[in-house]
């Protein structure tokens, strides 16, 4: 099939041919070719799920469907890059009018154009984590509570509200379920400043992440007008990872689905591992009795790991009862069994891990070829300790995302009140960095202009006590250039700000200045990029991937390094090399999840998850012997997940420990 278009580098017209047979194997095609109306596709790990969308697109755009008829939706900012980016690249041009991000994203982008029905400015600012739990802090404060050890952070406060909305539940249930170590008598003080909270960022014409769903599902609920305008937008709605929507997005997706119903989802439910996050499983589930009519595809055929590794992961699925059932084959030629390795104990383990890498490395592997996966952060700690002796060095995923370090939030915070005069968080930020201005005399100097404009803000002689009418003098002296600067000019703002005070500022309050001064700089390049502020803000509120190191690396090529990583962080990722530790019963499965059959399906996912991140070797380890704090050493048990794997499917291999050598040298059963 062939499609007239432009070439990437000239306006000349040109033709490419999309070769479907040749690109896609049968299972991929049928999908591409055939997921009109509801669908279902259960991608199996490393089936090329991502492929498959993309060319799904690719070919209803070569059928003549308009490409702002098209809505794409993912989880991540990076996989919506990254399918949009492949699109392009399989096109040769940029559907420019195609709908594509995050469901955060989209629903951003609908609210900026209908927000107003809910009795919204379309200015509104999006609240960070950070900003959130500020202002709950603030109404904490407000209410005069009394210290009470029991009494949630605002941090802990925040996830119960962010859960609450975005499983659909009330806060009493969440607080029963999973909050039940708390007082009961602090529910009705939760329950105040969680309405005080909904109110005030009304007020302030702020949302937090959450209610970008929740506010899109209002409008769709309660503004019938809306409503329609929204669903006849799109004709085809592709989303991608099903299995981690929420209630509010599985809402979502029916309404969007009304009217055309090329409602496309693809995802794995022996992938589900989320539910901690509020994703539902039973929306994957349940989603062909929801929408009847629905074709279900499987895309079973696995294009990254060995015949062997993918016969245990199967092994191990199939005890789960409430699933689509599938079974991944492999692409590839046979390899290695995968290796079961019963350690004496943690330190052995850690010793065994650390051995069997240095030798992985002396057989052509690099380290970042190497993953070692556990299922919580501390499982690891021991290994960290081996790793440091041996010089063997490793990154954890995660850390301090760039733009939620202190300094950039401060910037962004000014940049914030441009945008919008009444951002309360951004003020209380900012005139916190004073000397002299603490909470109580920020928010008294915020009472003051709450309905004001900016220009007024600045140049009203406020009601104040003497000491703070003086700092917030001074401060306006400071301001005002930075204020008046245009808003639209984004680095030109944040050299004025740097010029005004701020540059001084770090240098009297932090010790590495030089480098947060760095920091703000790439942050200066990065909004040289972006003609309107608004956008910018959007995208750095929605983004959950700009880390300092990828706005300005260093090196061209990344350093040799070992990767650590908790199982639900590498997913959608892949190795050569997998590790598994701490296969230990009680610890994974966690113990909690063995009293609760739902949790417990979900935790061997999580194991299943684990196994298919393997590529070529698959090793699993745990120790024989835990020390408890309570008992002292306890012989342990292997995880039920090993337990119930047909022995066939693995070897083992026993470690001793010579007495001359502290390395420990591995012996094969």
């Amino acid at each position: 099939m062939t499609k007239k278009i432009y070439n990437l580098r000239t306006t000349k017209p040109t033709k490419i041919q999309l070769d479907y047979t040749k690109d896609l194997n049968a299972e991929q095609q049928l999908v591409v070719k055939s997921a009109d109306g509801p669908c279902l596709v259960l991608a199996g790990a490393g089936s090329g799920k991502t492929r498959t969308l993309v060319y799904r697109v690719a070919y209803l755009l070569e059928k003549g469907v308009p490409a702002d008829k098209i809505l794409l939706m993912t989880f991540t900012n990076k996989a919506a890059k990254e399918m949009l980016w492949r699109v392009e690249q399989l096109l040769g041009f940029k559907p420019q009018q195609l709908w594509g991000g995050t469901f955060h994203h989209i629903g951003n982008m609908l609210l900026r154009k209908y927000i107003q029905h809910l009795g919204y400015n379309q200015n509104y600012s999006i609240f960070d984590e950070d900003d959130a739990e500020t202002l709950l802090q603030s109404i904490i404060a407000e209410k005069n509570i009394k210290k009470d050890k029991y009494f949630p952070k605002s941090g802990v406060l925040k996830n119960l509200i962010s859960y609450s909305k975005n499983s659909g539940q009330p806060i009493e249930k969440i607080y029963k379920e999973k909050f039940s170590y708390l007082k009961t008598n602090i529910l009705p003080d939760i329950i105040d400043i969680t309405y005080i909270y909904e109110q005030r960022k009304k007020q302030h014409n702020a949302l937090d992440y959450d209610d970008l769903l929740l506010l899109w599902l209002k409008l769709m609920e309660t503004k019938p007008v809306v409503r329609k305008e929204i669903i006849k937008k799109f004709q085809y709605i592709l989303v991608d990872e099903y299995q981690d929507t929420n209630h509010l997005q599985a809402k979502i997706i029916e309404h969007l689905s009304q009217q055309h119903k090329n409602i496309l989802v693809v995802g794995d439910d022996a992938q589900s591992i989320y539910s901690f996050r509020a994703a539902d499983i039973s929306n994957i589930l349940q989603f062909p009795k929801k929408i009847s009519g629905t074709k279900i595809f499987k895309l079973e055929n696995n294009y990254r790991s060995t015949p062997e590794i993918l016969k245990l992961a199967n092994n191990s699925i199939k005890n789960n009862l409430h699933q689509f059932p599938k079974n991944l084959k492999a692409t590839r030629a046979s390899g290695e069994k995968p290796i079961l390795i019963p350690a004496q104990n943690i330190e052995q383990q850690a010793q065994f891990i650390s051995q069997r890498i240095i030798e992985l490395t002396e057989e052509g592997y690099k380290l970042r070829d190497i993953a070692v996966l556990f299922r919580a952060d501390f499982h690891a700690l021991e290994l960290e300790i081996e790793l440091n002796k041996k010089n063997i060095p490793y990154i954890k995923r995660g850390g301090i995302k760039f733009f939620e370090q202190a300094h950039l939030k401060d910037i962004i915070s000014f940049l914030k009140i441009l945008h919008n005069p009444h951002d309360e968080i951004a003020w209380t930020r900012i005139l916190n960095l004073q000397v002299g201005i603490g909470r109580v005399g920020a928010q008294k100097i915020i009472n003051q202009f709450t309905s004001l404009t900016l220009d007024k803000i600045l140049n009203t002689d406020f009601i104040l006590p003497a000491n703070l009418k003086s700092t917030w003098q001074k401060f306006k002296t400071d301001l005002n250039k930075f204020f008046n600067h245009d808003k639209n000019d984004i680095d030109g703002c944040i050299r004025e700000l740097m010029s005004s005070f701020y540059t001084v500022y770090l240098q009297t309050k932090y010790d590495n200045a030089t480098k947060r001064i760095e920091d703000i700089e790439q942050l200066e390049n990065f909004a040289s990029n972006y003609q309107q502020l608004e956008q910018f803000l959007s995208d750095i509120s929605l983004s959950e991937n700009f880390r300092a190191d990828e706005v300005n690396p260093e090196k061209n090529e990344p350093e040799d390094f070992l990767i650590l990583s908790t199982i639900h962080q590498a997913k959608g990722l892949e190795w050569p090399v997998v590790f598994i530790i701490n296969l230990v019963s009680g610890q994974f499965p966690h113990a909690k999840a063995m009293e609760n059959n739902e949790e417990f399906e979900e935790e061997r996912r999580l194991f299943y998850v684990a196994t298919t991140r393997a590529q070529n070797l698959l090793y699993m380890v745990y120790p024989n012997i835990l020390y408890n704090q309570y008992y002292g050493f306890i012989f342990s048990q292997p995880s039920e997940f090993i337990q119930e794997l047909d022995s066939n499917l693995y070897d083992i291999w026993n470690i001793t420990t010579t007495e001359d050598e502290d390395l420990p040298t591995i012996e094969y059963q």
